[in-house]
């Protein structure tokens, strides 16, 4: 039987939805393994729309499951209709929309809420034993999502050995006050968390060509696959 997976989507474009690149190159590293894809996003509005020319704030409003449209070229359901019975592992692209619209992080750090129907997917996927990659800010989404179970999730954002925009570490020190295991690791490298079926990669959270995150994904697609047999 084929392999199905559920890829969660944020939006469309890397400064309030999810990232571009990795979206596509998380769908082709699925289709080149072999394994059926089918794209979900939460039907909920944007925490606001981002100009990607000068990076400021646009006055208007944007639904996150329309923008993901543009992503999955109109094949995405809203997360309400996502059963877990019905995949074989979760997907999670980076970008900012995790860090937005799936959760406050980007405003509130690890304080931050989180969206509950994103939530319960995600656990719904733990408990059933199913594999998650997250890719870039998602494991943050993770991390917020099993606050409080005492798994001692490993998860990865990146290491503070190489450079990057952002701040690997007080990123880092929010996933372990979650109750996570930040792990440091660079861009073509992965985390693989063997107990919990967690799969992480930082992609975009360093400094990176298109080039190495396409590694780092295509590193992650495989240690799926052999993670599922």
């Amino acid at each position: 039987m084929t392999t199905k997976v559920a890829v969660l989507l944020s939006g469309s474009g890397v400064y309030d939805g999810s990232e571009i690149h990795e979206t596509v190159l998380s769908l082709l590293a699925l289709t080149e393994a072999g394994m059926e894809y089918h794209c979900f996003a939460p039907n909920i509005d944007q925490h606001h729309v981002i100009n990607h020319l000068n990076g400021e704030e646009m006055n208007e409003s944007r639904n996150v499951l329309i923008e993901s449209a543009r992503m999955a070229r109109g094949a995405v359901e809203d997360i309400a209709k996502l059963k877990t019975q019905d995949f074989d592992a979760l997907m999670m692209p980076g970008g900012f929309g995790a860090a937005k619209n799936w959760t406050k992080w980007a405003f509130e750090g690890p304080d931050g809420e989180i969206d509950p129907e994103v939530k319960q997917t995600i656990n719904a996927f733990v408990d059933a034993s199913k594999p998650i990659v997250a890719l870039c800010m998602s494991p943050t989404v993770i991390s917020k999502a099993l606050e409080g179970r005492k798994l001692n999730e490993k998860l990865t954002v990146g290491t503070t050995q190489e450079s990057s925009p952002y701040d690997i570490t007080a990123i880092s020190v929010g996933m372990e006050s979650l109750g996570a295991q930040p792990e440091h690791k660079s861009v073509v490298e992965i985390s693989i968390d063997a107990e919990n079926k967690i799969i992480t990669s930082p992609c975009y959270m360093m400094d990176a060509s298109i080039l190495e995150i396409k590694e780092g994904i295509s590193k992650s697609v495989d240690a799926l696959k052999q993670m599922l047999g």
